[in-house]
């Protein structure tokens, strides 16, 4: 019965041993990073279609519930993997993921992402939020760069910094609608997201590159 000594370091990587310091650069990292990803993204439009049908609060609660599921899946695979692999072989990985979601949203358009939503009957607006954000988001940029950064950070203050600012994304769709995305123009805040992922990702490459060659 071996089970509870191989899970119990992965939870304590999860928390990590860092200090307030640390912890509280990785949250506010974390939050702007994915914050900026999610203005005008999917799951924001997702919100601000069926607030615009229903009421508020059990729109913003299912998007809650999704997140926190979405994020806590990405962290526990993150420092899966950073236990399983060479520091410079997730530093690299890490730096092409970014560099990738960089490229990505520096080309993107005014209308990305932009479709209808069509809400699924037979459903609570809380378990069609659910579903509808957690379909959408498995495996989109926001929850790679979440696994991204939790290999290579305490994983529970990227946990929080992107619970808040998908959460703080989502209220912003319900409360303001549009008329935030019809102030700020997609293609600026495209561009500001795609400057600070290829950022995170030359950190990346340096990382992996002083690993590797302290491995050697």
């Amino acid at each position: 019965m071996d089970h509870p000594q191989t899970v119990l370091p992965l939870f304590s990587s999860l928390l990590g041993s860092a200090g307030i310091v640390e912890f509280s650069t990785t949250a506010a990292t974390s939050f702007a990073l994915i914050a900026a990803a999610e203005i005008g993204d999917k799951s924001q439009l997702v919100c601000m279609t069926l607030a615009s049908r229903h009421r508020p609060l059990p729109v913003m609660l299912g998007a809650l519930a999704a997140f926190a599921l979405l994020n806590t899946l990405a962290v526990v695979f993150g420092v899966a993997i950073a236990n399983w692999l060479p520091e410079w072989v997730v530093g690299v990985t890490v730096a092409v993921l970014f560099a990738m979601f960089g490229l990505h949203a520096l080309r993107a358009v005014d209308d990305e992402d932009d479709g209808e939503v069509e809400e699924k009957s037979g459903h609570g607006i809380f378990f069609t939020t659910f579903l509808l954000l957690t379909v959408a988001e498995f495996g989109d940029k926001t929850q790679l760069a979440v696994v991204a950064m939790s290999s290579t950070h305490v994983a529970a203050a990227v946990w929080l910094g992107a619970s808040l600012a998908l959460a703080t994304t989502s209220a912003l769709g319900i409360l303001a609608g549009r008329t935030i995305l019809q102030k700020i123009p997609l293609t600026l805040l495209h561009r500001l997201s795609g400057a600070f992922f290829l950022v995170l990702a030359v950190l990346a490459a340096y990382q992996a590159y002083r690993a590797f060659a302290g491995a050697a």
